[in-house]
């Protein structure tokens, strides 16, 4: 390949624990040009990730890497970067090569400043002051956008939004003037808005410099925003690649046309998202993709953009109807939280989270509220439910005013009262049994009579989450997250509740997951006939599931109306700015 900056042939990484052999990478080739980004796409667990960190030897020492991965800087003789020591991958390291990680909060020392991590990345490879080191540090967050870069550099990552943290990690790996960027997941979890404007940066600063770039997603809509080609994995080998545009519009493998399929943008509301199963079935030995002829009239829709017509359901729907029963209704709510203005400063002023919100829900409705990071979708849920107080206002449920409720008479009411959480690890406890974790809330509440009827009813509930009975006394490490949010769910139905809020609760899973989770969701809706609130920054998903949108944004309902008709056709300016910043959106539909 001309201009070639990295060749991969035949990598293969195995892993040994217990004398058990995993085969995470099974002998695959790509290349990467100078001045081009790759994409690298595929769910959880195909080996995107293990392939990227084993590029700088990022791998535990029980990895087995075979193969050859080439590295050529400026068109210099390549060398075989498996084959460096240690003290010659550093050199590359973070220098030649760098990494942006998938979580930003992590990849940052909570400890030292923004600015003290990039300026200590510069000084490690370049031998300037450190009065240089800040100087260019700070051109580097103007680089990236970042508000104040100057003061930016004096903040601690805890100052910083989700966002601006994902800025600094690429300030660091731009540091240098690296020739490869490899880009784990930048954007995951983060707002439709947010993660344009991430993709745009990267997009942007590989054109200035002319770096390479490999990056890695499970979702083909951020394909198509920024990617020139495409590598497709499954199960540790790459079944398809090619140039974006004809991987996109014309995928050859039926698995590279489940993970487009998946995409809620491309359905009607409500009705069932094909999954992967229904698009292939692994041979025994070798993963050979086959159609399977059963696929049903439904899932053949997915080469169709929906059309903005409602369903007889929504046309009907519940607000619609006067003999609808209201559940909820919250009047004038108020939440607003003191704030230092500076630093070491007296004055104070308030910080209206949630600022004078109305809003019903009547019986059997799911309303979707969405919203960018610091919008207060997630603090009005957390008043709903009595887990916040609220300044002002009120909060009627069933005719029972919650905010003028002491917390004892609020305990017999938590049982109608539940809530889905956007992280299910750090929703379970990790020293408890799934089982037990399903049962304790049971007990609190003294559903059922004995932990023998328990135990049948939460073997009830995890066959109805597509779990077994088998997965009664594993641990929570031992699940998938997909699986994970499935426990969650099972967890906040054994209560029967009559009231649900889901917080974010698919907005860090694959396409492909995410889509078994909502086809979930949409089963339990009909088969236990619960009241919903679906929070989530991504108006499609939201859309898809929803009966009616609410739009917040600082603390207030912006826009509110039937889901079909907020999404396609939005009237107010900060809808349309989430709906154009759903990835993808324009070349798949």
């Amino acid at each position: 390949m001309a201009n070639s900056l990295l060749q991969v042939q035949n990598l293969s990484i195995n892993f040994i624990a217990d004398g058990i052999v995993t085969n995470a990478v099974k002998g695959i080739s790509f290349e990467v040009a100078t001045g081009e980004i790759i994409a690298i796409v595929g769910e959880s667990g195909s080996g995107k990730s293990v392939t990227a960190l084993s590029l700088l030897q990022l791998l535990p020492k029980q990895a087995n890497i075979k193969g050859e991965m080439l590295f050529s800087k400026n068109e210099t003789a390549p060398v075989d970067l498996l084959n460096l020591s240690a003290k010659e991958i550093n050199t590359i390291r973070g220098k030649d090569i760098a990494m942006i990680f998938q979580e930003p909060m992590t990849s940052l020392n909570p400890v030292f400043t923004c600015g003290y991590q990039v300026m200590e990345t510069i000084q490690l490879h370049q031998q300037i002051s450190s009065s240089a080191a800040k100087e260019k540090t700070i051109k580097l967050f103007k680089k990236v956008k970042l508000p104040a870069p100057a003061e930016m550099v004096n903040r601690y990552p805890h100052q910083l939004s989700g966002g601006q943290k994902q800025r600094v990690i690429i300030a660091m790996a731009m540091s240098c003037n690296p020739s490869l960027l490899i880009a784990d997941e930048p954007t995951t979890a983060l707002d439709v808005t947010v993660q344009k404007a991430i993709l745009l940066l990267i997009k942007e600063l590989q054109k200035q410099t002319g770096l390479g770039v490999i990056f890695i997603t499970h979702d083909l809509g951020l394909v198509a925003d920024i990617a020139d080609k495409v590598v497709v994995m499954y199960k540790g080998e790459i079944i398809e690649q090619g140039i974006t545009k004809d991987v996109l519009q014309n995928p050859q493998q039926p698995y590279t046309r489940a993970l487009l399929a998946c995409r809620t943008a491309k359905h009607r509301r409500g009705e069932r998202l094909p999954v992967v199963n229904d698009f292939f079935s692994v041979a025994a030995k070798d993963y050979t993709v086959k159609f399977k002829s059963v696929l049903s009239d439904e899932t053949k829709t997915k080469e169709a953009i929906p059309s903005p017509l409602r369903n007889e359901t929504t046309e009907n729907n519940l607000l619609k109807n006067n003999n609808a029963s209201l559940v909820l209704k919250v009047e004038n709510l108020k939440i607003h939280y003191p704030v230092k203005k500076k630093l070491f400063k007296k004055n104070i002023e308030l910080f209206k989270a949630v600022d004078d919100v109305s809003l019903e829900v009547y019986k059997g409705e799911t309303v979707g509220l969405v919203g960018e990071s610091g919008c207060g979708k997630t603090t009005l849920g957390r008043a709903i439910l009595q887990l916040i107080p609220a300044t002002s206002g009120n909060i009627i449920l069933d005719g029972r005013n919650l905010a003028m409720l002491s917390r004892r008479d609020l305990q017999p009411l938590r049982k109608d009262l539940q809530i889905v959480f956007q992280d299910p690890y750090g929703s379970l406890n990790p020293r408890l049994m799934i089982g037990n974790a399903i049962i304790e809330p049971m007990k609190v509440h003294g559903i059922l009579n004995s932990t023998s009827q328990r135990k049948e009813k939460v073997i009830e509930l995890l066959e109805k989450v597509n779990l077994s009975a088998d997965h009664f006394n594993r641990y929570p490490h031992q699940f998938s997250g997909g699986q994970r949010q499935r426990i969650c769910i099972a967890r906040a139905l054994s209560l029967n509740p009559s009231f649900l809020i889901f917080d974010e609760s698919v907005s860090a899973l694959d396409v492909s997951v995410q889509a078994q989770v909502l086809n979930l969701l949409n089963n339990l809706k009909k088969e236990f006939g619960f009241t919903s609130i679906f929070i989530s920054h991504d108006l499609s998903v939201v859309r898809y599931i929803s009966d009616r949108i609410l739009v917040m944004s600082k603390g207030k309902i912006v826009e509110e109306g039937l889901a079909d008709e907020v999404y396609f056709s939005p009237k107010n300016e900060y809808t349309k700015k989430l709906i154009d910043a759903i990835p993808g959106k324009i070349i798949l539909g």
